[in-house]
């Protein structure tokens, strides 16, 4: 650990929080920079705000912006892509099970393996046997992580992570937030936040 710390606030159901997840501890690494992976629900968010769905739905000419404009990237990043339905997709159960893997240290790989089976092969992440596959992929023992996602300490720990976000003036996903509360929003910015975070202390 180098004291030099970004924490990544990500939703499942989240299209650019998608390539972050992809290339964020790549990234980290050349500076470096610690990653801290905090998965949260935006839900809740949205629901402060009037929203009952993702604003890429309430809004389609800006929808159908983002869906071109995830292909183009996707495309530039090497990596693939597929609209997955429905959208946005429930990431509930796939955001307990990234803080399931915090303690054992395969959270990062889960998250990354839960992103590509979502939008790299449109799969239903709220599919439990979707999830179970992704953990057996990444050698974790499914059955047992899923039985911890029933633990009311875990589910607590999730609603913190959401209550932190808003804290930091979260808004949307992917969020970034360097060790001195300089808050980052969106896969454009995730540079700029990594170089923000080595500068900081």
């Amino acid at each position: 650990m180098n004291g030099r710390r970004l924490t990544f606030y990500y939703d499942f159901a989240s299209t650019y929080s998608y390539l972050s997840a992809m290339r964020i501890e790549e990234l980290a690494a050349r500076i470096p920079v610690d990653v801290a992976w905090k998965p949260f629900l935006l839900g809740p968010i949205f629901k402060a705000q009037g929203w009952d769905t993702s604003p890429f739905n309430l809004y389609p000419q800006k929808g159908a912006y983002m869906w071109r404009d995830m292909q183009r990237l996707a495309d530039a990043y090497d990596l693939p892509f597929m609209h997955p339905e429905p959208f946005p997709q429930n990431g509930l159960l796939a955001a307990r099970l990234a803080l399931v893997g915090s303690d054992a240290g395969w959270t990062a790989q889960f998250t990354r393996a839960v992103y590509f089976a979502e939008f790299g092969a449109a799969k239903n992440i709220a599919d439990p046997e979707v999830l179970k596959a992704v953990l057996e992929t990444i050698g974790v023992d499914a059955e047992a992580a899923m039985w911890e996602t029933r633990n009311e300490a875990l589910k607590q720990r999730l609603k913190d992570n959401g209550a932190d976000a808003e804290r930091q003036g979260v808004f949307g996903a992917p969020s970034f937030v360097t060790p001195d509360g300089e808050l980052f929003w969106g896969n454009d910015r995730l540079e700029a936040a990594l170089d923000w975070a080595a500068s900081s202390i």
